[in-house]
């Protein structure tokens, strides 16, 4: 193989994996090859990057460290990496320019910045048989040395205590490209646009409300999601854990996110108004290129600045002066909600593998799992109760981080009370357990469906009920209910059926203590709703049902089953790993739970 030959290849692994690794759809399944898949190997993408030596990626990773000393031979790096994805065919050609072209600058400048040996670059993209990757080696916080309180099991409400209603929003997705009769089936990573083209013979075409493929939803949807929460508060507050924009990762400008996020902000201001405030979170495909988010350190035009300027600006009417500054500094923040209930919102793009700054450093990025350590033990010290709200699920982040956060769940488990994300489109849990024995529960972290159809889901959103504001409230998820809009009547009109109804209605998928006979969601709950899985699949089934917002075509058994409990149960990441390897799984649906979420 020819020198140029070997730069294209390894260029396009190491530039394309951030967007691919995260980005490309795949279909519900419960085949234990599509649960399994590895990064490149699913649909429209033709090339295994494990088909890669070690000694060869070692080689080419030395000529590419060499070759970027010079400015020249940036751009020849640049338009490697395009013919590379193109050759490769991980995407058309226009998709392979554009992306190439968006994330160039910027990647190079952070791979120029990390001091990427061969030996780690090779242990990022081959696994640990091909070298040590140390810039994600194991580092730990400086927990205060105050003993942890004695804890004392949550106890429920009386009958007829207050509760907090909390509408849940995440992963919106609204694509302004959206065209009724456009193709849902084309060969880009994102279909139903205006120029997916026409369907032809036999293929599926974009329905007016949303579709089921691998399509973002169009504005109407979207408002007319809020005019129904509108309709169904009141709200005492919502929270919203990010990603605005579309999945058309390549061909995003600074300018278009920007008008997204102004779009989609005051749209729920408007619809909700004035007196519900609304908490948000920064979701991944906020910034451009697609899950580029720089620590502070960065300065510049390739900081993050131009992001948090804008979203401080826009939900300035929410949230407290203090609470911007830091939502400017690093995108995170904390809120007092209620006199003894306190919020943080993280910034989960500082954990991300997907995050190819985190190269540079990703030791504690920000300093925000230090500064989540001095609100907690503030909170503690004061007997406030605090929810903690992020885009990106911590079990699914990079092994010391999520390693970490669990840390300071256990140390703050009587302090944190709530803990909500989202990012994976799906319904979905994950446990905590005490670092000793690993079998009290103490904590349960809820991943949300999205509000987007993107891939082949119905649209939909959550409600929380949160035990309520009186002395001694315990300020834990008591119930929760998923909302959708049924996307096979609302797209066909019953009198009518080649019209969309006008005004659908979103209705009741289920209610969580109903469908599983809970008394609560305390994580002792949850806990019992695990062993149910396993000894009763009806039950288990049923949540795989949910879990795919009512759109599911195959049960999910054996091997996925095991997998979907494995993640259930892993809070942390290298609980995922253990599991994994328990199973006799290889590696392999670590890596699956890390990239196939959107």
């Amino acid at each position: 193989m020819r020198l140029h030959q070997l730069l294209l290849i390894t260029s396009c692994l190491v530039l394309m994996s951030p967007l691919f690794g995260s980005c490309l759809p795949l279909q519900p399944s419960a085949e234990p090859r599509l649960v399994f898949l590895e990064r490149f190997s699913r649909p429209g993408v033709g090339f295994n990057w494990r088909n890669v030596s070690c000694p060869l990626c070692k080689a080419v990773f030395t000529i590419l460290d060499i070759a970027l000393l010079s400015d020249a031979n940036e751009e020849r790096v640049a338009r490697a990496v395009g013919e590379a994805c193109i050759r490769l065919h991980l995407a058309e050609e226009q998709v392979c320019r554009q992306i190439t072209e968006l994330f160039r600058d910027d990647f190079i400048r952070a791979l120029e910045q990390s001091l990427l040996w061969p030996t780690e670059a090779c242990a990022l993209l081959l696994g640990p048989s091909c070298g040590k990757f140390d810039m994600y080696a194991p580092w730990n916080l400086t927990l205060p040395k105050i003993p942890k309180p004695p804890v004392t099991p949550p106890s429920p409400p009386k009958p007829g205590s207050p509760q907090s209603r909390v509408l849940f929003l995440t992963d919106i997705h609204w694509d302004k490209e959206y065209e009724v009769g456009s193709t849902a089936d084309c060969k880009d990573p994102l279909c139903c646009r205006k120029d997916s083209g026409s369907p032809s013979w036999r293929r599926r075409e974009a329905g007016y409300w949303g579709t089921y493929s691998k399509c973002d939803l169009p504005l109407r949807t979207v408002e007319n999601l809020l005019e129904n929460a509108a309709r169904t508060g009141p709200w005492d507050w919502v929270y919203w854990t990010g990603d605005i924009p579309a999945h058309n990762v390549w061909s995003q400008t600074r300018t278009q996110q920007l008008s997204e996020l102004t779009v989609i902000s005051r749209l729920i201001h408007k619809h909700l108004g004035p007196n519900v405030t609304v908490y948000p979170a920064v979701g991944n495909h906020e910034s451009t290129p697609v899950n580029s988010f720089p620590p502070p350190f960065v300065h510049g035009n390739r900081s993050s600045a131009w992001l948090y300027d804008a979203m401080a600006e826009e939900w300035a009417p929410w949230l407290p002066q203090q609470a911007l500054k830091t939502l400017r500094y690093g995108g995170f923040y904390t809120v007092e909600l209620q006199p003894g209930l306190r919020l943080v919102s993280l910034n989960m793009n500082f954990c991300a593998r997907e995050n190819f700054w985190l190269m540079v450093n990703s030791t504690d990025p920000a300093n925000q799992l230090q500064w989540l350590v001095q609100i907690l033990q503030t909170s503690e010290d004061k007997g406030e109760k605090v929810h903690i709200i992020g885009h990106i699920p911590p079990g699914l982040c990079l092994g010391s981080w999520s390693w970490n956060y669990y840390h300071i769940v256990n140390r703050y488990e009587s302090t944190i009370t709530g803990q909500f994300f989202g990012h994976t489109h799906l319904d979905e849990f994950q446990m905590f357990y005490d670092e000793q024995t690993m079998t009290r529960p103490l904590g349960v972290a809820f991943i949300a469906p999205s509000v987007t159809t993107y891939v082949n889901l119905n649209p939909g959103y959550r409600v929380y009920y949160v035990d309520g504001n009186y002395k001694g409230s315990s300020r834990l998820v008591l119930d929760h209910e998923t909302y959708i809009l049924n996307l096979t009547e609302a797209n066909h009109s019953p009198e009518a059926p080649r019209s969309p109804v006008q005004n659908p209605k979103w209705t009741l998928l289920y209610r969580a203590t109903e469908a599983y006979g809970l008394s609560s969601l305390f994580p002792s709950e949850y806990n019992g709703l695990m062993r149910t899985f396993i000894s009763d699949d009806r039950i288990f089934q049923k949540f795989w049902y949910f879990r795919h917002k009512g759109h599911v075509s195959e049960a999910c058994k054996e091997t996925c089953k095991t997998t979907i409990l494995c993640f259930l149960r892993s809070g942390r990441y290298d609980d995922l790993e253990q599991c994994d390897h328990l199973n006799g799984f290889g590696g392999n649906l670590a890596r699956a739970a890390r990239t196939t979420v959107c």
